[in-house]
């Protein structure tokens, strides 16, 4: 043991010491050798001149212990390879060794187990173990006495070595933090004064912090010279070692004895506010948030991450960069509505008048909101709000109509647009890692909003992206799912709220681009385009009334004539909605507002013809029907975004090779309507009265028009099958007749979309027969009475119907073309 390192009982050990030094050493045998018991060392290894306190427990090193105390006391240390052996054998002990004397059995209190020796050892010389003697019950062996090889001291490379030894061990010493001045002084005048450099050696080493292995090291090396070059190199890595932790104790002071400036500096500030009368207002702070949290009713998971985080948030100096992210954290859990709600207005009466004042038509969405309030008029616990998507053309109406929802309801309304919404943050929000983190998009509406049960309305939810960010169509599954939005989970945040009170509505314009998995968890309610007549309606009851306050006219200053405004609607709008309606109503206002502030005569009463003078020429015309009968022209009813329309289609034969063209921006369905309807007329020629051969001898042009107009879908297939017929029979074809469906191969007529809209696009352009497939029927019951009674309805189920319906008899001066062959034939 190091020298200096003394204790309470310094004199005690001392003595014990001195009473070892006297016992004598044991006389190797002839061969230089000594038998002698083995005491193990685990994690311990002893160089000759050292001193130890160990406790000895292990049975075998008891008997072994217990036999040197009756005879000389003395004993081999020999190392165990793995501490963690309990019995080891022989092969587990390192064959070099120390000869080592003990002391009798010492008082310590801490020796409360039975059998467990507290004693003193002293190592003397190196051995080698040369056989084992005895396993059973404790080791004997038969070890050599291995004699130091001692060098010449005057030889140029021990003295430098002894030199470099002692200045290095010299620095340490100086190193050490707890080595008080005098002693260091005496170790180091004891060493320079030792000649024998074998004890000079291993009494240096002594003083390091070996490890396991560099002390067997030095415990093998027998050859002095090459034990103190061994030295060298341990002595300058703990030199290294040592002065690197005085750097970092440095730097660990510094930094205690400015937090401790800091901290006095805090008290005389706080005791200067104090004496000022302003107290503390760091603490003050903290005192007031933990009120927040107290009153403001929080769940208890939420409770509990709050305390804990204002615990957190205590803690810290109020110059901290952390406070401010714990601060904002704190501020977002109690400025979100967890438990503050408007009460419904559950009066039925109420919410229908309110949604038929603000809109018209829409009876789907109407009704299935007052079925919601019926609902909650029955059960008032009822936390299973429906997740609508109101989807339709642009200008339905679909944004309003959650507005008048959230009106009827008596409930807040907020809204945002996922037009474009990339990044999954923006639903989830940021993790409280990232530099700005802030909660997503719903829980900063529902902050705005201040309750827990608004109508949030979701825009555009077709148009959402997806990148390299995450995808917030999936995000958006958690929250529109009833099941699991009672628990939603916001990155920022990370407990879980409660949006089941939320009636969500979303709105999109095209279904065919929202996730499968996401339109499964709403109820979809389709906003079909306005027809003329619901336009006609909405212009005069919200349009024409709005726009005239807001050209600052008087309601009794203009009308608009039924006339005008089927014009306007006609010739100069071409939309599902109402959003281009009310903007050239409010061009007109607005130049009869621009006349009465010039002090000009203006009209009061807005006629069809006054319509053209003030918005100039038409901007669009609508397709009227037919005024005659024509052969190889039928009439389509086609359905587009901006409502129904006619579409004739035209077939003409020409002398050729049987070749087929097909022009007018066709799609690849439509397209294939055309192979199709052909196919029916060739296979069906003779129940036509088409000769057999004559398909060889012309060429088939059909030609939709509107060719700049992209056009695709089924339901052509009956009238251009009607067209090819008309061409090939030479029969006319009803000018008064439109006509829809999708045809097969054999003829059947298939049902197909868009009926409501056709119908009265039909009833539009003056057609007075509209054939539909028979299944779509069932169709007609969204159509308005007045144009069901205006229109001859008929159900076809076979292309032959159709062909008796809408085919007049071939006029006397007309036949269909004919093969120049087939004519000589006649002729023959």
């Amino acid at each position: 043991m190091n020298p200096w390192d003394e204790d309470a009982n310094l004199h005690y050990i001392h003595e014990a010491l001195r009473r070892l030094s006297e016992l004598p050493e044991l006389e190797p045998d002839e061969e230089g050798s000594l038998i002698l018991p083995v005491l193990p060392f685990r994690g311990l290894v002893l160089l000759p001149g050292m001193w130890r306190l160990i406790k000895v427990g292990r049975p075998f090193s008891v008997l072994a212990l217990e036999a040197a105390w009756a005879s000389h006391r003395t004993l081999i240390a020999l190392i165990q390879r793995d501490p963690e052996v309990e019995n080891p054998g022989p092969e587990d002990f390192e064959p070099y060794g120390v000869e080592i004397v003990v002391s009798e059995p010492l008082d310590d209190p801490e020796d409360e187990e039975e059998g467990v020796y507290s004693i003193l050892v002293q190592a003397r010389r190196r051995v080698q173990v040369l056989e084992w003697l005895q396993t059973e019950p404790f080791f004997i062996v038969r070890a050599q006495v291995l004699a130091p090889i001692q060098p010449d001291p005057t030889s140029p490379e021990v003295q430098a070595l002894r030199h470099q030894i002692l200045k290095l061990f010299q620095q340490i010493l100086q190193a050490h933090p707890q080595a008080p001045a005098q002693q260091l002084a005496e170790a180091e005048r004891y060493l320079r004064q030792l000649e024998d450099l074998d004890a000079f050696t291993d009494m240096i080493a002594s003083g390091l912090r070996l490890s396991t292995e560099d002390a067997l090291i030095l415990l093998r090396t027998v050859d002095v010279v090459e034990r103190m070059r061994h030295l060298v190199q341990l002595l300058a890595h703990e030199l290294a070692v040592r002065q690197l932790e005085q750097e970092i104790q440095e730097r660990v002071q510094e930094e205690i004895n400015r937090f401790q400036r800091e901290t006095y500096l805090r008290e005389q500030m706080k005791a200067i506010q104090n004496e000022l009368g302003e107290g503390d207002l760091w603490h003050r702070e903290i005192r007031d948030l933990r009120e927040r949290i107290e009153k403001k009713g929080l769940p208890e998971e939420a409770r509990r991450v709050a305390l804990r985080e204002l615990e957190r948030l205590s803690q810290l100096p109020p110059m901290s960069p952390e406070v401010s992210v714990l601060r904002n954290y704190l501020d977002w859990i109690l400025d979100l509505p967890w438990n503050e709600e408007t009460p419904d207005n559950l009066d039925l009466r109420h919410a229908a008048k309110v949604l038929d004042e603000n809109h018209y038509g829409l009876k789907r969405a109407k009704e299935r909101i007052l079925e919601y309030i019926a609902v909650l008029s029955l059960r008032p616990k009822h936390k299973r709000p429906p997740i609508l998507c109101f989807v339709g053309p642009p200008g339905t109406g679909k944004t309003s109509m959650g507005r008048s929802i959230a009106q009827a309801l008596g409930r807040k309304f907020v809204r945002i647009s996922l037009g474009g919404v990339r990044d999954e943050a923006e639903i989830r929000g940021h993790r409280r890692t990232y530099v700005g983190a802030l909660p997503g998009r719903i829980l900063q509406t529902l902050k705005r909003a201040g309750t827990v049960n608004p109508v949030f309305m979701l825009d555009e939810i077709d148009k959402l992206g997806a990148d390299y960010r995450g995808d917030p169509a999936a995000a958006l599954l958690e929250v529109l799912d009833p099941e699991q939005n009672a628990e939603f989970s916001d990155h920022y945040l990370e407990i879980p709220y409660d949006l089941s009170r939320v009636l969500f509505i979303t709105t999109a314009n095209t279904l065919y681009t929202i996730p499968p998995a996401l339109l499964d968890r709403m109820e979809v309610i389709e906003f079909p385009g306005y027809v003329e007549e619901e336009k006609l309606a909405i212009a005069r009851r919200y349009l024409i009334p709005r726009q005239i306050e807001e050209s600052g006219l008087a309601a009794q200053e203009i009308r608009f004539t039924e006339a005008a405004i089927r014009r306007i609607i006609r010739e100069y709008t071409y939309e599902a909605g109402v959003r281009n309606l009310e903007r050239t109503i409010g061009r007109i206002c607005r130049r009869i507002a621009r006349l009465k502030a010039e002090g000009k005569r203006y009209p009061t009463r807005i006629t069809e013809q006054l319509v053209e003078r003030l918005l100039g020429p038409p901007e669009y015309f609508f397709n009227k029907a037919e005024k005659t009968d024509e052969v190889g022209v039928a009439i389509a009813l086609a359905w587009t975004e901006n409502g129904g329309d006619i579409m004739p289609v035209e077939v003409l034969l020409m002398e050729g090779k049987g070749n087929l063209q097909i022009t007018g921006q066709i799609g690849s369905v439509m397209q294939e309507s055309v192979y199709a309807a052909l196919s029916y007329v060739r296979a069906h020629s003779r129940e036509l009265g088409i000769a057999a051969h004559v398909y060889d001898k012309i060429d088939i042009h059909v030609h939709i028009p509107e060719g700049a107009v992209p056009k695709d879908g089924p339901s052509a297939g009956v009238p251009i099958a009607v067209a090819l017929a008309s061409a090939f029979t030479g029969r006319p074809v009803r000018h008064e007749v439109g006509m829809t469906g999708e045809i097969t191969l054999r003829g059947k007529v298939l049902p197909v979309g868009g009926i409501r809209e056709k119908v009265l696009a039909a009833h539009r352009a003056g057609l007075r027969t509209v054939l539909l497939p028979e299944r779509n029927l069932k169709d007609l019951q969204d159509v308005p009475r007045s144009v069901r009674e205006s229109l001859q309805v008929i159900g076809v189920k076979h292309l032959d119907q159709v062909f008796e319906l809408a085919l007049r008899e071939p006029k006397p001066d007309t036949s269909p073309p004919r093969a120049a062959d087939e004519r000589d034939e006649e002729e023959a």
